[in-house]
């Protein structure tokens, strides 16, 4: 396993036929990336059928199962991220993984990600291992080019704001939207430095 993958960003990533591409930019390819074990049950019941639609979760649920279950970490790796109330179990546990085991992170969660310019005992740990989305569209973009990420995109407007702004219609350039979306994120999380749009592989 290389990589682990939060709910957020599997749904997203998936639903724009992105998640294979953005895997590739760790050298990976699904069968080398980890999920939460309740991934399956959660596409089946739940707040993602109601956001997504019943029929894009039940086509969601055979790419789960090519996935690995993200390794369970032990209790002194999970202790730091618990201490906040804006880091879910799921995203504790990857995130714990990713210490403990030298994993790249795929986080859609940024409410959780800047929680972690706090969370100074796992900054050396988890240096440059969060993906966030824009992060990654952006690196996308840059490797694929705009004309391929954009129509891939276009399902999830209605479900993210700060997509439907940066590939909006009326939007020529998506790069210069994810990078100031992505810039604000990194300055919102320092001294903790996020993963580089720029890099193509893990640290």
């Amino acid at each position: 396993m290389k990589l682990v993958i939060d709910t957020d960003a599997f749904c997203k990533l998936s639903i724009a036929g992105l998640l294979a591409d953005a895997a590739g930019l760790f050298k990976a390819s699904l069968s080398d990336c980890g999920r939460l074990p309740a991934l399956p049950y959660m596409l089946q019941r739940g707040s993602l059928p109601r956001l997504y639609g019943h029929d894009t979760c039940n086509a969601l649920i055979a790419q789960a199962a090519t996935m690995q279950v993200c390794p369970q970490p032990v209790a002194a790796s999970l202790e730091p991220f618990t201490l906040s109330e804006a880091i879910d179990p799921g995203e504790a546990q990857l995130f714990a993984a990713a210490t403990e085991f030298n994993l790249m992170v795929i986080s859609g969660d940024n409410r959780a990600v800047r929680c972690l310019k706090h969370l100074t005992a796992v900054h050396q740990a988890l240096a440059g291992r969060i993906a966030t989305i824009d992060g990654l569209l952006l690196a996308l973009c840059r490797q694929l080019g705009p004309a391929y990420v954009r129509p891939r995109v276009a399902p999830l407007s209605s479900h993210d704001k700060t997509l439907a702004a940066c590939f909006s219609p009326g939007t020529s350039d998506p790069e210069e939207g994810l990078l100031s979306y992505y810039r604000s994120l990194v300055a919102d999380v320092h001294p903790f430095t996020l993963w580089d749009p720029g890099t193509r592989q893990a640290p």
